[in-house]
């Protein structure tokens, strides 16, 4: 079974999540660790939890989503799985950085480009990759089917949605990812998102402003 631990890091409130099973191996999605603090933290979490760092992943690549990129590959020596369309947004994030005056260290390049309906496994757990582009032009989300739940990045928040006014950004393709992709998956199925609560399914179907 999958324990999802979340962790709010930087400037931004950015939602980073480890994920880890009954083999204490984990993967580390969307690092936005910053200050030392963010960064100690993590780490002591990984350590009290005697957890196995396995991969570090990225949804989409915007700033705050890769603060901690090379925090985790200087630790744990991973690089991200990442979107191969999202590459541009990862190479555009240190002049973010110097736009919202927030230094930000050499990203290191992608360690493997991964595609929707590639399977994502660690320790005795899988999760599946869908691609849903409209926020970043390369943004993913990681479902697991099992335990019914989406790592879904800045995709669907609750009753809102990612905003489409940054580079890539496509307002009518970000609809249509959640209506086509999100939106196919039971009601139950839970939304861990970038920033904010968690929500689900059912309840953005009923009551998202952005998709009534």
């Amino acid at each position: 079974m999958i324990t999802i631990s979340a962790f709010t890091f930087n400037p931004f409130q950015e939602n980073t999540f480890i994920l880890n099973d009954e083999t204490n191996d984990c993967i580390i999605i969307d690092a936005g660790c910053y200050s030392s603090q963010e960064k100690a933290q993590l780490s002591s979490y990984i350590t009290e939890k005697q957890l196995h760092p396995k991969l570090l992943l990225n949804t989409h690549c915007h700033i705050d989503h890769v603060l901690g990129n090379a925090y985790v590959y200087e630790q744990y020596g991973l690089k991200t799985q990442m979107h191969k369309a999202d590459l541009p947004t990862l190479e555009m994030a240190p002049l973010s950085g110097k736009m919202w005056d927030i230094g930000l260290e050499d990203v290191p390049e992608p360690e493997e480009f991964i595609v929707e309906g590639d399977l994502i496994e660690f320790g005795n757990s899988k999760l599946e990759i869908l691609f849903t582009p409209g926020h970043s032009i390369g943004h993913i989300v990681f479902v697991n089917h099992q335990q019914k739940f989406v790592i879904g990045g800045d995709v669907l928040f609750k009753q809102s949605i990612g905003r489409t006014d940054l580079p890539g950004g496509n307002h009518q393709q970000l609809l249509n990812s959640i209506r086509t992709k999100l939106f196919t998956l039971d009601d139950d199925y839970v939304v861990y998102p970038g920033h904010g609560p968690e929500t689900t399914i059912g309840y953005e179907k009923k009551h998202n402003p952005f998709l009534l």
